[in-house]
């Protein structure tokens, strides 16, 4: 398998987990009593109805082709949400922020087990099921950096204390807070630390030290 397949391969990976990624948002704000992402069409799989211009095609394609990054990361256009709705009011909006990543991990987390209770699994099929796996575990660990439009800065701001200086500073991140992620990326576009620690729980997952070439 070709390194351009490779990639090909990583960037549908990516596009679908990065979808399911989403619908998890929606499923649990449904369940938990707001039907805001169903009525407006985005609990599906359609990828025409999540597409980010910037999060789901270009960063992507921009980390794919950095020579030797081995790291893509992106998102997909949040799904709707109406926190009024929802009926949990002390713990519902951690639960929805949470069910994105939690998605992401829960995939991993099946593939994983596949490759280590499976030993007659073929050379392929465990090439793809670690592809699944690393890019799985590389959004959902993305996703709980505390930036916003990123989970991980919802998770935070519904743990924190609420009062005046978490609202100034939510209403800063929540206005700057892409720009400042865009910058990140784009100084540290590797992002080493995240492929080091996703390595270790993949090794920790499959029982399996993690190789990306076939």
């Amino acid at each position: 398998m070709t390194d351009v397949l490779i990639m090909v391969f990583g960037l549908i990976v990516i596009f679908i987990s990065i979808m399911a990624h989403e619908v998890a948002h929606g499923s649990v704000a449904l369940a938990l009593g707001d039907s805001t992402a169903r009525d407006e069409g985005r609990l599906t799989l359609n990828p025409l109805k999540h597409i980010d211009p910037f999060g789901t095609i270009i960063l992507p394609l921009f980390l794919a082709l950095i020579p030797g990054n081995s790291v893509i990361i992106g998102w997909a256009k949040p799904v709707p949400i109406n926190f009024n709705n929802i009926t949990d009011k002390k713990f519902g909006a951690l639960k929805v922020s949470l069910a994105g990543p939690l998605s992401n991990f829960v995939l991993a987390t099946v593939f994983a087990l596949i490759i280590r209770f499976v030993p007659a699994l073929n050379p392929e099929m465990n090439f793809i099921f670690t592809i699944i796996i690393f890019y799985n575990l590389i959004l959902g660990i993305f996703n709980l950096i505390p930036i916003p439009p990123l989970d991980g800065s919802h998770i935070l701001f519904d743990l924190l204390p609420q009062g005046q200086t978490l609202e100034t500073i939510k209403g800063f991140l929540y206005q700057y807070g892409v720009f400042i992620l865009i910058f990140v990326l784009f100084i540290f576009p590797r992002l080493d630390w995240i492929y080091g620690l996703t390595e270790k729980i993949f090794s920790l997952l499959t029982g399996q030290p993690l190789t990306l070439s076939f």
